[in-house]
C-alpha cells in the first residue's frame, strides 16, 4: 500500500483513519499515495486557526504580511522541480502544462506580495472619502475594512492544484486570515506538497495555513459566521454549499467559481485570411488542448459569422490534427491526460450527448495515443464539434464536457450573436478578434454584463496579449449567473472579499486620525 498523506490541522500533522483514498497516475494507472481526513477533529482544527491564526497574522502590518508572501515564494521556487515531478505523476501534463499552474501559483504571490508591500504599517484598508453627517461637518462618516476575524475555508477543483491554492491563499493572508484549504482527492498531492514546503519552512504563524485531504463530509458544519468559503467547481456542489445551515442560517460568506461555458467571437470583419481569423483559429486551438481542456476557462463555443463557418471549421481541425496524445514523458507529446479516468468517463459520455445534436469537425479520438495503453490511460484527443443547424444546438448552450471539447456554431449579424453567446446564462469569459477596435470597444461592453472578463484581441496585440484562457491576478476572475456569481483577483480588488466594511461616524476629530493613518493608493482611497 502507498504512503498515506497526513493532513495539517491544529498546527500540527494529522493522519486520517482507515486505509484512504488512492491517487493514481492518470496516464499509467499506478497507485502513488492516498489521503484520509477520517475522525479528525475539524471543529477543533477550525478553532485552532482562528484563535491562533488569525490572531497572529493580524498582529502584523499588511507590509509584514506581505513579507510573508515572499517568503513562500521563495520556498516554493526552490521546490518546484519536484512539484513538476508530482504533476507529471499525479496530473498526466506536459511541463508546459504544469507551468501554467505550479509558475502561475508563484507569478500570482509574488504579485500580491508587491502590492501587500505599497499598503505599507497599517491594520486596515479605506473605503470611499469622509463624508460630513452635519453641515458644520463636525460629524463625520469614515467607511473602513478591518480583516474578518474568522478563517477561510477553500475547497478546490482539480484541475489547479498548485494555482487553485495560492491564487486564494495570497489576498487571503495578505488581508490577516487563516487559510484551510481542501484540495480536490484526485490531484490532491501537489497541494499537499506545497503547503508541508511552506510549514518545514516556518514562515507563516501556527495555524496560519492547514490542509485537510480526503472526503469533503462534514467540512462545513464546524464554519461560525465571520468564516468565508471560496469554492470552484460544479454547479451541483455549489448549490449545496449554498444551502448548508453554515450558510443559510450562520451568513458564512461564500464566494462560487462554476461551471461556465466560455466563448470565442469572430467579428464581422475577420474574414478567412485575415490576421484576425488566424489569431481566433489559434487561440481555439490552445485552449482545447492546454491541460487537455481541463480550465475553468477554456473556449467550449465559438461563434463565427455564418459565411465563415466551413473554412473555420476546416482550419481549426487542420490545427488540432497536428496534436499528438498520449504520456507527457514523451517529449513529442504535446498534450497528455485528462486529470482520472474517471475524468475520461465524463468526458467520453458528454461528448458522446454532444454529438447526437452536433456534426464531427474533428474526431481526436480516432488518433493512437503515444507510450500509452488505451485501455488504461485518461487520454482522449480534440473534438471539434460544429452545430451548423440551429434547432440542434440548445444543448451546446446548456452543457459543458470538461475536456478537449468545443463547438463552433454560426451567427446572422451582430444581435444574434450576442443573443446565442447569452444562451450561456453567464460565463468567466469570451474572447472576441477582430480589426476593428471601435467595434470592439462596443462589442465588449455589450457582453461585459455576462461575462466577468472579456478579453479583445486585435493584431496589434498578437504577440503580447496574455491569452483567452489565462488568469491573470490584475485581472478579475469569476462571472454572473452560471458560472457562479463570484470574484477573485483583480488586483487589490480580492482583499474584500476577506474583509468587513464598516462605518465609523464621529467628530471630525476622529475621522481626520482615521484618514491620517489611511494607507496611499488604495481602491477608495
Amino acid at each position: 500500500m502507498s504512503e498515506l498523506l497526513p493532513n495539517h490541522l491544529a498546527g500540527r500533522w494529522q493522519t486520517g483513519g482507515g486505509p484512504g483514498t488512492p491517487l493514481f497516475d492518470p496516464v499509467l494507472g499506478t497507485e502513488l499515495v492516498r489521503v484520509s481526513n477520517a475522525g479528525l477533529d475539524l471543529e477543533a482544527a477550525y478553532a485552532y486557526a482562528r484563535d491562533e491564526g488569525g490572531a497572529a497574522l493580524r498582529a502584523l502590518t499588511y507590509a509584514q504580511r506581505a513579507g510573508l508572501l515572499s517568503g513562500i515564494v521563495d520556498v516554493l521556487k526552490a521546490n518546484r522541480d519536484r512539484y513538476f515531478d508530482i504533476a507529471l505523476a499525479n496530473s498526466g501534463t506536459t511541463r508546459q502544462d504544469s507551468a501554467v499552474d505550479i509558475d502561475g501559483a508563484i507569478f500570482t504571490l509574488g504579485q500580491y506580495a508587491r502590492w501587500g508591500a505599497s499598503l505599507g504599517g497599517t491594520h486596515w484598508l479605506p473605503d470611499g472619502e469622509t463624508v460630513p453627517l452635519a453641515k458644520d461637518g463636525a460629524f463625520r462618516s469614515r467607511h473602513v475594512q478591518v480583516p474578518t476575524r474568522g478563517l477561510a475555508l477553500f475547497i478546490n477543483a482539480f484541475n489547479f492544484p498548485a494555482w487553485g491554492l495560492w491564487e486564494k491563499a495570497a489576498p487571503a493572508l495578505l488581508s490577516g486570515v487563516p487559510v484551510v484549504t481542501k484540495p480536490a482527492t484526485a490531484t490532491a498531492w501537489l497541494t499537499q506538497a506545497m503547503v508541508a514546503d511552506v510549514i518545514a519552512a516556518g514562515i507563516l504563524p501556527a495555524g496560519a495555513l492547514s490542509v485537510v485531504c480526503g472526503s469533503a463530509q462534514g467540512l462545513l458544519s464546524p464554519l461560525q459566521p465571520f468564516d468565508v468559503v471560496s469554492f470552484t467547481g460544479s454547479a451541483e456542489t455549489a448549490s449545496a454549499i449554498r444551502s448548508h445551515d453554515a450558510v443559510v442560517r450562520r451568513s458564512v460568506r461564500v464566494n462560487i467559481e462554476a461551471d461556465s461555458l466560455n466563448s470565442a467571437l469572430l467579428l464581422p470583419d475577420a474574414q478567412p485570411g485575415s490576421e484576425a481569423f488566424d489569431l481566433l483559429v489559434r487561440e481555439v486551438v490552445r485552449e482545447m488542448t492546454v491541460k487537455s481542456g481541463q480550465k475553468c476557462t477554456a473556449i467550449r463555443r465559438i461563434f463565427v459569422p455564418a459565411s465563415c463557418y466551413a473554412a473555420a471549421g476546416e482550419a481549426i481541425a487542420a490545427k488540432l490534427s497536428r496534436i499528438t496524445v498520449g504520456n507527457p514523458r514523451n517529449e513529442t507529446v504535446r498534450m497528455g491526460a485528462l486529470a482520472s479516468r474517471q475524468q475520461w468517463e465524463s468526458v467520453r459520455a458528454g461528448t458522446a450527448a454532444l454529438r447526437r445534436h452536433a456534426d464531427v469537425l474533428h474526431d481526436g479520438s480516432a488518433a493512437p495515443l503515444v507510450d500509452a495503453d488505451p485501455a488504461v490511460a485518461a487520454c482522449v484527443g480534440p473534438t471539434l464539434l460544429g452545430a451548423g443547424r440551429r434547432e440542434a444546438a440548445c444543448i451546446v448552450h446548456d452543457t459543458e464536457v470538461f475536456g478537449p471539447v468545443a463547438t463552433l456554431l454560426p451567427y446572422d449579424g451582430w444581435s444574434d450573436a450576442l443573443a446565442q453567446i447569452r444562451l450561456g446564462q453567464g460565463s468567466l469569459v469570451a474572447s472576441l478578434y477582430t480589426a476593428d477596435t471601435a467595434r470592439a470597444a462596443d462589442a465588449a461592453l455589450a457582453l461585459a454584463d455576462s461575462h466577468g472578463r472579456v478579453h479583445v484581441v486585435t493584431p496589434e496585440v498578437a504577440a503580447v496579449h496574455t491569452g483567452h484562457g489565462n488568469v491573470m491576478p490584475m485581472s478579475l476572475h469569476g462571472g454572473p449567473g452560471r458560472a457562479g456569481g463570484g470574484e477573485e483577483l483583480g488586483g487589490l480588488r480580492a482583499l474584500g472579499f476577506y474583509h468587513r466594511r464598516a462605518a465609523v461616524q464621529a467628530a471630525a476629530a476622529v475621522t481626520d486620525l482615521l484618514d491620517g493613518t489611511a494607507p496611499e493608493g488604495v481602491p477608495g482611497h
